[in-house]
Protein backbone atom coordinates (compact mmCIF):
# COMPACT_ATOMS: atom_id res chain seq x y z
CA UNK A 1 0.00 0.00 0.00
CA UNK A 2 1.13 3.45 -0.86
CA UNK A 3 0.33 6.35 0.94
CA UNK A 4 -0.09 9.71 -1.09
CA UNK A 5 -1.65 11.88 1.04
CA UNK A 6 -2.32 12.58 5.30
CA UNK A 7 -4.42 15.37 6.55
CA UNK A 8 -6.67 16.62 9.08
CA UNK A 9 -10.18 17.03 8.19
CA UNK A 10 -13.59 18.36 10.77
CA UNK A 11 -11.40 16.67 13.97
CA UNK A 12 -10.17 13.58 11.22
CA UNK A 13 -6.77 12.67 10.59
CA UNK A 14 -7.56 11.35 6.60
CA UNK A 15 -4.76 9.17 5.26
CA UNK A 16 -5.23 8.66 1.27
CA UNK A 17 -3.48 5.77 -0.28
CA UNK A 18 -3.47 2.77 -3.45
CA UNK A 19 -2.39 -0.30 -3.82
CA UNK A 20 0.44 -0.66 -6.25
CA UNK A 21 -0.37 -1.55 -10.88
CA UNK A 22 1.91 -4.61 -10.89
CA UNK A 23 1.48 -6.53 -7.69
CA UNK A 24 -0.06 -9.76 -8.20
CA UNK A 25 -2.74 -10.70 -6.33
CA UNK A 26 -3.99 -14.46 -5.54
CA UNK A 27 -7.51 -15.21 -6.76
CA UNK A 28 -9.43 -16.04 -3.59
CA UNK A 29 -11.46 -18.97 -5.34
CA UNK A 30 -8.74 -20.67 -7.46
CA UNK A 31 -5.29 -18.97 -5.71
CA UNK A 32 -4.21 -18.01 -9.50
CA UNK A 33 -2.37 -15.57 -9.34
CA UNK A 34 -3.53 -12.16 -11.36
CA UNK A 35 -1.98 -8.94 -11.99
CA UNK A 36 -4.76 -7.86 -15.01
CA UNK A 37 -6.34 -5.27 -13.83
CA UNK A 38 -10.09 -4.83 -14.75
CA UNK A 39 -10.66 -1.43 -12.87
CA UNK A 40 -10.24 0.65 -9.39
CA UNK A 41 -12.88 1.65 -6.69
CA UNK A 42 -12.61 3.44 -3.69
CA UNK A 43 -13.26 1.92 0.05
CA UNK A 44 -13.48 4.10 3.70
CA UNK A 45 -11.93 2.64 6.54
CA UNK A 46 -12.12 3.48 9.86
CA UNK A 47 -8.83 2.93 11.70
CA UNK A 48 -7.82 2.75 15.10
CA UNK A 49 -7.82 6.87 16.62
CA UNK A 50 -4.47 8.35 16.84
CA UNK A 51 -4.21 11.92 19.16
CA UNK A 52 -7.83 11.92 20.76
CA UNK A 53 -8.34 12.36 16.89
CA UNK A 54 -10.50 9.73 14.54
CA UNK A 55 -8.00 7.97 11.23
CA UNK A 56 -9.75 7.18 8.04
CA UNK A 57 -8.18 5.46 5.10
CA UNK A 58 -9.32 6.47 1.87
CA UNK A 59 -7.64 3.41 -0.19
CA UNK A 60 -8.06 2.92 -3.99
CA UNK A 61 -8.14 -0.82 -4.55
CA UNK A 62 -8.00 -2.61 -7.59
CA UNK A 63 -10.70 -5.27 -9.48
CA UNK A 64 -8.52 -7.91 -11.21
CA UNK A 65 -9.60 -10.85 -14.02
CA UNK A 66 -8.92 -14.54 -12.85
CA UNK A 67 -7.20 -15.74 -15.51
CA UNK A 68 -7.87 -19.48 -14.63
CA UNK A 69 -10.64 -20.57 -17.00
CA UNK A 70 -11.93 -23.19 -14.81
CA UNK A 71 -12.63 -20.77 -12.19
CA UNK A 72 -16.21 -19.66 -11.85
CA UNK A 73 -15.00 -16.55 -10.90
CA UNK A 74 -14.38 -13.78 -13.59
CA UNK A 75 -12.93 -10.57 -11.68
CA UNK A 76 -12.12 -10.57 -7.65
CA UNK A 77 -10.95 -7.48 -5.28
CA UNK A 78 -7.71 -7.26 -3.70
CA UNK A 79 -7.50 -7.17 -0.07
CA UNK A 80 -4.62 -6.19 1.96
CA UNK A 81 -3.86 -7.73 4.94
CA UNK A 82 -3.96 -7.09 7.94
CA UNK A 83 -6.40 -3.56 6.72
CA UNK A 84 -8.92 -4.93 4.60
CA UNK A 85 -11.34 -7.89 4.52
CA UNK A 86 -14.42 -8.26 2.41
CA UNK A 87 -17.58 -6.17 2.95
CA UNK A 88 -15.62 -4.46 6.01
CA UNK A 89 -15.36 -0.62 6.77
CA UNK A 90 -13.09 -0.76 9.63
CA UNK A 91 -9.58 -2.01 10.06
CA UNK A 92 -9.42 -5.49 11.59
CA UNK A 93 -7.19 -3.90 14.13
CA UNK A 94 -9.85 -1.58 15.00
CA UNK A 95 -12.56 -4.42 15.11
CA UNK A 96 -10.04 -6.10 17.51
CA UNK A 97 -9.94 -3.39 19.68
CA UNK A 98 -13.98 -2.59 19.88
CA UNK A 99 -14.68 -5.74 20.75
CA UNK A 100 -12.10 -6.36 23.30
CA UNK A 101 -13.75 -3.65 25.28
CA UNK A 102 -16.83 -5.06 24.22
CA UNK A 103 -16.99 -8.03 26.04
CA UNK A 104 -15.14 -6.46 29.24
CA UNK A 105 -17.84 -3.79 29.68
CA UNK A 106 -21.37 -3.14 28.43
CA UNK A 107 -22.27 -2.24 24.86
CA UNK A 108 -23.96 1.16 25.38
CA UNK A 109 -21.14 1.85 27.73
CA UNK A 110 -18.28 0.92 24.63
CA UNK A 111 -20.32 3.20 22.08
CA UNK A 112 -20.37 6.10 24.64
CA UNK A 113 -16.62 5.36 25.30
CA UNK A 114 -15.72 5.31 21.29
CA UNK A 115 -16.81 8.74 20.47
CA UNK A 116 -14.89 10.23 22.47
CA UNK A 117 -12.28 8.50 20.66
CA UNK A 118 -13.43 10.08 17.60
CA UNK A 119 -14.93 6.49 16.46
CA UNK A 120 -18.50 6.12 15.44
CA UNK A 121 -20.32 3.22 16.27
CA UNK A 122 -23.55 1.55 17.81
CA UNK A 123 -24.01 -0.66 20.85
CA UNK A 124 -25.59 -3.57 18.38
CA UNK A 125 -22.50 -3.40 16.00
CA UNK A 126 -20.27 -4.33 19.06
CA UNK A 127 -22.93 -6.52 20.28
CA UNK A 128 -22.55 -8.14 16.92
CA UNK A 129 -18.89 -7.84 16.85
CA UNK A 130 -18.81 -9.42 20.48
CA UNK A 131 -20.76 -12.67 19.48
CA UNK A 132 -19.00 -12.79 16.57
CA UNK A 133 -15.36 -13.51 18.22
CA UNK A 134 -14.65 -17.51 19.14
CA UNK A 135 -15.10 -19.55 22.26
CA UNK A 136 -11.56 -20.17 23.75
CA UNK A 137 -10.36 -23.64 23.15
CA UNK A 138 -10.32 -25.80 26.22
CA UNK A 139 -9.79 -29.73 26.89
CA UNK A 140 -12.28 -32.09 28.37
CA UNK A 141 -11.94 -31.94 32.12
CA UNK A 142 -11.02 -34.15 34.47
CA UNK A 143 -12.68 -32.74 37.33
CA UNK A 144 -15.76 -31.11 36.58
CA UNK A 145 -17.99 -28.56 38.68
CA UNK A 146 -21.93 -28.37 38.15
CA UNK A 147 -24.24 -25.79 39.82
CA UNK A 148 -27.33 -23.60 38.75
CA UNK A 149 -27.51 -19.71 38.42
CA UNK A 150 -30.28 -17.73 38.63
CA UNK A 151 -31.47 -15.86 35.01
CA UNK A 152 -34.29 -14.45 36.95
CA UNK A 153 -34.77 -15.77 40.32
CA UNK A 154 -36.90 -17.84 41.69
CA UNK A 155 -38.47 -18.52 37.94
CA UNK A 156 -35.68 -19.41 35.77
CA UNK A 157 -32.54 -21.09 36.04
CA UNK A 158 -29.80 -22.44 34.00
CA UNK A 159 -27.01 -24.49 34.18
CA UNK A 160 -22.69 -23.86 34.71
CA UNK A 161 -20.04 -26.16 34.08
CA UNK A 162 -16.51 -25.42 35.57
CA UNK A 163 -13.18 -27.10 35.29
CA UNK A 164 -12.28 -27.43 38.80
CA UNK A 165 -8.64 -28.27 38.13
CA UNK A 166 -8.12 -24.91 36.82
CA UNK A 167 -11.10 -22.78 37.32
CA UNK A 168 -12.51 -21.81 33.62
CA UNK A 169 -15.96 -21.78 33.02
CA UNK A 170 -16.51 -24.08 29.83
CA UNK A 171 -19.72 -23.53 29.18
CA UNK A 172 -23.41 -22.23 30.19
CA UNK A 173 -26.51 -24.19 29.64
CA UNK A 174 -30.07 -22.11 29.14
CA UNK A 175 -31.82 -24.16 31.73
CA UNK A 176 -31.60 -26.15 34.57
CA UNK A 177 -32.50 -29.80 33.85
CA UNK A 178 -31.35 -33.55 33.76
CA UNK A 179 -31.41 -34.14 30.27
CA UNK A 180 -29.29 -31.44 29.36
CA UNK A 181 -26.52 -32.31 31.74
CA UNK A 182 -26.39 -35.65 30.54
CA UNK A 183 -25.98 -34.65 26.94
CA UNK A 184 -23.13 -32.36 27.38
CA UNK A 185 -21.45 -34.80 29.11
CA UNK A 186 -22.06 -37.65 26.74
CA UNK A 187 -20.72 -35.31 23.72
CA UNK A 188 -17.70 -34.66 26.15
CA UNK A 189 -16.55 -37.93 27.48
CA UNK A 190 -13.36 -38.10 30.05
CA UNK A 191 -14.95 -36.51 33.15
CA UNK A 192 -13.74 -38.66 36.39
CA UNK A 193 -15.17 -36.34 39.09
CA UNK A 194 -17.97 -34.35 39.15
CA UNK A 195 -18.21 -31.49 41.76
CA UNK A 196 -21.87 -30.81 42.69
CA UNK A 197 -24.33 -29.96 45.31
CA UNK A 198 -27.00 -32.17 46.36
CA UNK A 199 -29.69 -31.33 43.55
CA UNK A 200 -31.53 -34.53 42.67
CA UNK A 201 -31.48 -32.63 38.82
CA UNK A 202 -27.85 -32.61 38.51
CA UNK A 203 -27.14 -36.13 40.10
CA UNK A 204 -29.83 -38.00 37.41
CA UNK A 205 -28.20 -36.16 35.05
CA UNK A 206 -24.66 -36.89 35.69
CA UNK A 207 -25.13 -40.36 36.21
CA UNK A 208 -27.05 -40.73 33.11
CA UNK A 209 -24.52 -38.99 31.07
CA UNK A 210 -21.32 -40.49 32.80
CA UNK A 211 -22.20 -43.13 34.92
CA UNK A 212 -18.57 -44.14 35.27
CA UNK A 213 -17.62 -40.69 37.06
CA UNK A 214 -17.45 -40.41 40.80
CA UNK A 215 -19.90 -38.06 42.52
CA UNK A 216 -18.39 -35.49 45.13
CA UNK A 217 -20.79 -33.89 46.95
CA UNK A 218 -20.36 -29.99 48.15
CA UNK A 219 -19.18 -30.30 51.86
CA UNK A 220 -20.54 -26.47 52.24
CA UNK A 221 -24.04 -27.37 51.21
CA UNK A 222 -24.39 -30.67 53.19
CA UNK A 223 -22.87 -28.23 56.09
CA UNK A 224 -25.91 -25.68 55.51
CA UNK A 225 -28.49 -28.84 55.27
CA UNK A 226 -27.70 -29.92 59.09
CA UNK A 227 -27.43 -26.03 59.87
CA UNK A 228 -31.15 -26.08 58.43
CA UNK A 229 -31.53 -28.94 60.95
CA UNK A 230 -30.34 -27.85 63.71
CA UNK A 231 -32.35 -24.45 63.44
CA UNK A 232 -35.57 -26.31 62.61
CA UNK A 233 -35.05 -28.38 66.17
CA UNK A 234 -34.34 -25.37 68.16
CA UNK A 235 -37.29 -23.40 67.12
CA UNK A 236 -39.30 -26.31 68.47
CA UNK A 237 -37.70 -25.13 72.01
CA UNK A 238 -38.60 -21.75 72.15
CA UNK A 239 -39.70 -21.63 75.40
CA UNK A 240 -35.96 -22.33 76.62
CA UNK A 241 -34.71 -19.60 74.72
CA UNK A 242 -37.03 -17.33 76.57
CA UNK A 243 -35.98 -18.32 79.70
CA UNK A 244 -31.98 -17.41 78.94
CA UNK A 245 -32.85 -13.15 79.74
CA UNK A 246 -32.01 -12.41 83.18
CA UNK A 247 -34.56 -10.84 84.64
CA UNK A 248 -35.35 -7.65 84.36
CA UNK A 249 -34.28 -4.75 87.22
CA UNK A 250 -36.67 -3.67 89.57
CA UNK A 251 -38.20 -0.17 89.10
CA UNK A 252 -36.69 2.43 91.72
CA UNK A 253 -39.85 3.69 93.47
CA UNK A 254 -40.34 7.78 92.30
CA UNK A 255 -38.81 10.21 94.80
CA UNK A 256 -41.17 13.09 95.78
CA UNK A 257 -41.04 16.07 93.84
CA UNK A 258 -38.67 18.93 95.47
CA UNK A 259 -40.54 22.28 95.92
CA UNK A 260 -39.70 24.84 92.75
CA UNK A 261 -36.89 26.29 95.03
CA UNK A 262 -34.83 23.34 95.87
CA UNK A 263 -35.37 22.45 91.84
CA UNK A 264 -33.72 25.18 91.27
CA UNK A 265 -30.78 25.46 92.98
CA UNK A 266 -30.08 21.17 92.42
CA UNK A 267 -30.44 22.21 88.62
CA UNK A 268 -27.48 24.59 88.97
CA UNK A 269 -25.70 22.75 91.37
CA UNK A 270 -25.71 19.57 88.90
CA UNK A 271 -22.40 19.19 86.98
CA UNK A 272 -22.49 18.97 83.36
CA UNK A 273 -23.15 15.64 81.74
CA UNK A 274 -20.13 14.01 80.87
CA UNK A 275 -20.01 13.10 76.77
CA UNK A 276 -19.12 9.49 76.24
CA UNK A 277 -15.64 8.29 75.76
CA UNK A 278 -14.41 6.53 72.60
CA UNK A 279 -12.35 6.83 69.55
CA UNK A 280 -13.65 9.66 68.02
CA UNK A 281 -13.97 11.43 70.97
CA UNK A 282 -9.70 10.87 71.96
CA UNK A 283 -8.77 11.95 68.27
CA UNK A 284 -10.97 14.74 68.31
CA UNK A 285 -9.03 15.47 72.25
CA UNK A 286 -5.98 14.91 70.63
CA UNK A 287 -6.48 16.67 67.73
CA UNK A 288 -7.75 20.01 69.68
CA UNK A 289 -4.81 19.42 72.11
CA UNK A 290 -2.26 19.56 69.34
CA UNK A 291 -4.10 22.95 67.72
CA UNK A 292 -4.06 24.52 71.12
CA UNK A 293 -0.27 23.60 71.76
CA UNK A 294 1.03 25.21 68.52
CA UNK A 295 -1.70 28.26 69.07
CA UNK A 296 0.56 28.98 71.92
CA UNK A 297 3.54 28.59 70.33
CA UNK A 298 2.27 32.04 68.21
CA UNK A 299 2.17 29.83 64.80
CA UNK A 300 -0.32 31.49 62.13
CA UNK A 301 -3.87 29.23 61.61
CA UNK A 302 -2.39 28.88 57.91
CA UNK A 303 0.84 26.96 59.51
CA UNK A 304 -0.76 25.31 61.46
CA UNK A 305 -3.33 23.80 59.35
CA UNK A 306 -0.43 22.95 56.81
CA UNK A 307 1.44 21.07 59.48
CA UNK A 308 -1.67 18.81 60.44
CA UNK A 309 -2.92 18.67 57.12
CA UNK A 310 -5.92 20.13 58.35
CA UNK A 311 -8.75 23.17 56.45
CA UNK A 312 -8.20 26.44 58.03
CA UNK A 313 -11.01 26.90 59.06
CA UNK A 314 -11.14 23.33 60.97
CA UNK A 315 -8.29 24.26 62.73
CA UNK A 316 -10.28 27.87 63.73
CA UNK A 317 -12.67 25.94 64.99
CA UNK A 318 -10.24 23.76 67.29
CA UNK A 319 -8.51 26.97 68.65
CA UNK A 320 -12.12 28.74 69.86
CA UNK A 321 -13.41 25.66 71.32
CA UNK A 322 -12.80 25.58 75.33
CA UNK A 323 -13.14 22.36 75.40
CA UNK A 324 -13.86 18.87 73.28
CA UNK A 325 -16.95 18.52 74.63
CA UNK A 326 -18.61 21.54 74.39
CA UNK A 327 -17.33 21.26 69.93
CA UNK A 328 -19.64 18.50 70.13
CA UNK A 329 -22.43 19.38 71.81
CA UNK A 330 -22.73 22.24 70.04
CA UNK A 331 -23.33 20.07 66.65
CA UNK A 332 -27.09 20.23 67.79
CA UNK A 333 -27.34 22.68 70.59
CA UNK A 334 -29.54 25.53 69.31
CA UNK A 335 -31.26 23.32 66.73
CA UNK A 336 -34.72 25.03 65.71
CA UNK A 337 -37.71 23.92 63.70
CA UNK A 338 -40.53 25.17 61.56
CA UNK A 339 -43.03 23.97 63.69
CA UNK A 340 -42.04 25.50 67.07
CA UNK A 341 -44.30 28.28 66.83
CA UNK A 342 -46.90 25.19 66.75
CA UNK A 343 -45.63 23.59 69.87
CA UNK A 344 -48.28 25.37 72.09
CA UNK A 345 -51.15 23.99 69.98
CA UNK A 346 -49.52 20.61 69.49
CA UNK A 347 -48.88 20.54 73.18
CA UNK A 348 -52.75 21.61 73.65
CA UNK A 349 -54.30 18.91 71.39
CA UNK A 350 -52.10 16.57 73.08
CA UNK A 351 -53.43 17.15 76.21
CA UNK A 352 -56.88 16.72 75.03
CA UNK A 353 -55.82 13.21 73.73
CA UNK A 354 -55.68 13.66 70.05
CA UNK A 355 -52.32 11.68 68.98
CA UNK A 356 -53.63 10.88 65.40
CA UNK A 357 -50.89 12.17 63.05
CA UNK A 358 -52.60 12.41 60.02
CA UNK A 359 -55.51 14.35 61.79
CA UNK A 360 -52.63 16.66 63.19
CA UNK A 361 -51.50 17.50 60.25
CA UNK A 362 -54.60 18.14 58.28
CA UNK A 363 -55.25 20.59 61.32
CA UNK A 364 -51.52 22.36 61.01
CA UNK A 365 -52.03 23.09 57.31
CA UNK A 366 -55.41 24.81 57.90
CA UNK A 367 -53.56 26.78 60.12
CA UNK A 368 -50.51 27.65 57.41
CA UNK A 369 -47.91 25.18 58.54
CA UNK A 370 -46.13 23.60 55.45
CA UNK A 371 -44.21 20.59 56.90
CA UNK A 372 -44.28 16.93 55.70
CA UNK A 373 -45.83 13.85 57.47
CA UNK A 374 -42.85 12.40 58.49
CA UNK A 375 -41.43 15.82 60.17
CA UNK A 376 -44.20 15.98 61.93
CA UNK A 377 -44.50 12.68 63.19
CA UNK A 378 -40.71 12.88 64.65
CA UNK A 379 -41.48 16.18 66.04
CA UNK A 380 -44.32 14.73 68.14
CA UNK A 381 -42.63 11.88 69.49
CA UNK A 382 -41.21 13.47 72.69
CA UNK A 383 -44.34 15.25 73.28
CA UNK A 384 -47.16 12.65 73.19
CA UNK A 385 -48.29 11.51 77.09
CA UNK A 386 -45.97 9.28 79.07
CA UNK A 387 -42.81 9.69 76.44
CA UNK A 388 -40.29 11.26 78.71
CA UNK A 389 -41.39 8.69 81.28
CA UNK A 390 -40.75 6.27 79.20
CA UNK A 391 -37.36 7.64 77.04
CA UNK A 392 -35.61 6.84 80.16
CA UNK A 393 -36.38 3.24 80.80
CA UNK A 394 -34.07 1.05 79.39
CA UNK A 395 -35.13 -1.02 75.95
CA UNK A 396 -36.71 -4.35 76.95
CA UNK A 397 -34.09 -7.30 75.84
CA UNK A 398 -34.93 -9.64 73.21
CA UNK A 399 -34.56 -13.66 73.97
CA UNK A 400 -31.95 -14.84 71.26
CA UNK A 401 -33.19 -16.24 68.05
CA UNK A 402 -33.41 -19.94 66.91
CA UNK A 403 -30.60 -18.87 64.16
CA UNK A 404 -28.74 -17.16 67.18
CA UNK A 405 -28.72 -20.47 69.11
CA UNK A 406 -28.29 -22.74 66.22
CA UNK A 407 -25.00 -20.66 65.57
CA UNK A 408 -23.77 -21.34 69.13
CA UNK A 409 -24.10 -25.13 68.67
CA UNK A 410 -23.17 -25.38 65.18
CA UNK A 411 -19.48 -23.05 65.45
CA UNK A 412 -16.34 -23.96 67.02
CA UNK A 413 -16.24 -24.01 70.87
CA UNK A 414 -13.17 -21.48 70.24
CA UNK A 415 -14.82 -18.95 68.36
CA UNK A 416 -17.83 -18.55 70.90
CA UNK A 417 -17.76 -15.06 73.45
CA UNK A 418 -17.86 -16.48 76.88
CA UNK A 419 -20.97 -15.17 77.18
CA UNK A 420 -21.95 -17.04 74.43
CA UNK A 421 -20.84 -20.18 75.76
CA UNK A 422 -22.25 -19.76 79.34
CA UNK A 423 -26.06 -19.47 77.24
CA UNK A 424 -25.09 -22.22 75.01
CA UNK A 425 -24.30 -24.40 78.50
CA UNK A 426 -27.65 -23.08 80.15
CA UNK A 427 -29.46 -24.14 77.42
CA UNK A 428 -28.15 -27.79 76.34
CA UNK A 429 -28.41 -28.25 80.55
CA UNK A 430 -32.48 -27.76 80.24
CA UNK A 431 -33.36 -29.88 77.06
CA UNK A 432 -31.85 -33.67 76.69
CA UNK A 433 -32.86 -33.55 73.30
CA UNK A 434 -30.34 -30.07 72.14
CA UNK A 435 -27.56 -32.09 73.96
CA UNK A 436 -28.15 -35.21 72.05
CA UNK A 437 -27.66 -32.73 69.02
CA UNK A 438 -25.06 -30.91 69.61
CA UNK A 439 -23.00 -34.09 70.35
CA UNK A 440 -23.65 -35.67 67.28
CA UNK A 441 -23.30 -31.75 65.45
CA UNK A 442 -19.39 -32.09 66.58
CA UNK A 443 -18.70 -35.13 65.69
CA UNK A 444 -19.85 -34.30 62.22
CA UNK A 445 -17.80 -31.36 62.37
CA UNK A 446 -14.70 -33.24 63.12
CA UNK A 447 -15.61 -35.80 60.03
CA UNK A 448 -16.17 -33.34 58.13
CA UNK A 449 -12.47 -31.17 59.12
CA UNK A 450 -10.82 -34.16 59.41
CA UNK A 451 -11.33 -35.76 56.17
CA UNK A 452 -12.46 -38.55 57.85
CA UNK A 453 -15.12 -39.84 55.45
CA UNK A 454 -15.31 -43.28 55.86
CA UNK A 455 -16.66 -42.60 59.45
CA UNK A 456 -20.06 -41.14 58.06
CA UNK A 457 -21.99 -44.28 58.25
CA UNK A 458 -21.48 -45.02 61.54
CA UNK A 459 -22.60 -41.83 63.01
CA UNK A 460 -25.69 -41.70 60.27
CA UNK A 461 -26.31 -45.19 62.20
CA UNK A 462 -25.78 -43.39 65.59
CA UNK A 463 -28.21 -40.48 64.31
CA UNK A 464 -30.98 -42.47 63.40
CA UNK A 465 -30.51 -44.64 66.17
CA UNK A 466 -30.62 -41.83 68.80
CA UNK A 467 -34.41 -41.23 69.48
CA UNK A 468 -33.70 -37.77 71.64
CA UNK A 469 -31.27 -36.00 68.92
CA UNK A 470 -33.90 -35.04 66.23
CA UNK A 471 -31.46 -35.33 63.82
CA UNK A 472 -32.71 -38.61 62.38
CA UNK A 473 -34.16 -36.71 59.32
CA UNK A 474 -31.51 -35.52 58.28
CA UNK A 475 -29.23 -38.26 58.53
CA UNK A 476 -31.73 -40.49 56.44
CA UNK A 477 -31.68 -37.70 54.07
CA UNK A 478 -27.84 -38.77 53.27
CA UNK A 479 -28.38 -42.44 52.44
CA UNK A 480 -29.64 -41.69 48.73
CA UNK A 481 -26.63 -39.96 47.90
CA UNK A 482 -23.68 -41.59 50.62
CA UNK A 483 -21.48 -42.15 48.43
CA UNK A 484 -21.14 -38.70 47.63
CA UNK A 485 -21.00 -37.25 50.77
CA UNK A 486 -18.69 -40.04 51.80
CA UNK A 487 -16.35 -38.76 48.58
CA UNK A 488 -16.55 -35.15 49.31
CA UNK A 489 -16.19 -35.88 53.33
CA UNK A 490 -12.64 -37.35 52.20
CA UNK A 491 -11.38 -34.93 49.91
CA UNK A 492 -10.43 -31.42 49.31
CA UNK A 493 -12.32 -31.18 46.00
CA UNK A 494 -15.97 -28.72 46.08
CA UNK A 495 -17.95 -26.63 44.74
CA UNK A 496 -15.87 -23.68 45.31
CA UNK A 497 -14.12 -22.55 41.85
CA UNK A 498 -17.98 -23.16 40.64
CA UNK A 499 -19.21 -20.36 43.08
CA UNK A 500 -16.82 -17.91 42.23
CA UNK A 501 -18.05 -18.15 38.13
CA UNK A 502 -21.33 -17.66 39.51
CA UNK A 503 -20.46 -14.63 41.28
CA UNK A 504 -18.68 -13.47 38.28
CA UNK A 505 -22.00 -13.94 36.06
CA UNK A 506 -23.96 -12.08 38.48
CA UNK A 507 -21.52 -9.17 38.58
CA UNK A 508 -21.92 -9.61 34.67
CA UNK A 509 -25.81 -9.80 34.65
CA UNK A 510 -25.58 -6.25 37.00
CA UNK A 511 -22.93 -4.61 34.19
CA UNK A 512 -26.05 -5.25 31.78
CA UNK A 513 -28.66 -4.42 34.03
CA UNK A 514 -29.96 -7.63 34.05
CA UNK A 515 -31.36 -7.63 30.31
CA UNK A 516 -28.44 -10.21 28.84
CA UNK A 517 -29.94 -13.18 26.84
CA UNK A 518 -27.84 -16.54 27.81
CA UNK A 519 -25.72 -16.48 24.26
CA UNK A 520 -24.58 -12.92 25.52
CA UNK A 521 -23.67 -13.84 28.74
CA UNK A 522 -22.29 -17.15 27.81
CA UNK A 523 -19.72 -15.64 25.08
CA UNK A 524 -18.70 -12.70 27.74
CA UNK A 525 -18.15 -15.28 30.71
CA UNK A 526 -15.80 -17.43 28.79
CA UNK A 527 -13.91 -14.66 27.33
CA UNK A 528 -13.37 -12.78 30.20
CA UNK A 529 -12.15 -16.09 31.94
CA UNK A 530 -9.72 -17.23 29.04
CA UNK A 531 -8.33 -13.56 29.26
CA UNK A 532 -7.33 -14.26 33.02
CA UNK A 533 -4.16 -15.56 34.19
CA UNK A 534 -4.76 -19.73 34.52
CA UNK A 535 -4.52 -20.80 38.35
CA UNK A 536 -2.22 -23.36 39.16
CA UNK A 537 -3.92 -26.09 41.29
CA UNK A 538 -2.07 -28.28 42.93
CA UNK A 539 -2.18 -31.82 43.24
CA UNK A 540 -4.57 -33.35 45.50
Amino acid sequence: MQVECMEVREGRVVIEASTPERAPVPCPGCRTPSERVHSRYGRRLADAPCAGRGVVIELSARRLFCDNGDCPRVTFAEQIEGLTFRYGRRTPGLQRLIAALGVVIAARAVARLALLLGIVISRMTVLRLVMALPDPAWATPRVLGIDEFATWKARRYGTILVDCETHQPLDLLPDRDADSVATWLREHPGVEIICRDRAQVFADGARTGAPNAQHCADKWHVWHNLGEAVERLVSRHRALLRDLLEPAPAPAPELPEPAPETAQIAEAEKPAEPFPQGKFFDRLHDTRAAVRAQVEQGLSLREIARRLGLGRNTVRKYARAASPEAMLHGQWQDRTSKLDRFKPYLEQRMAEGCTNVSRLHRELEERGAHCSYSTLRDYIRPLRPGRSAAGNTPPIARPPSPRTATGWITRHPDHLREDDQQQLKTLLARSPELTAAAGHVRTFATIMTNREGDRLPHWIADVCADDQCGLAGFAAGLLPDLDAVVYGMSTDWSSGPVEGRVNDLKALKRSMFGRAKPPLLRKRLLLIAASRRPQTVTAR
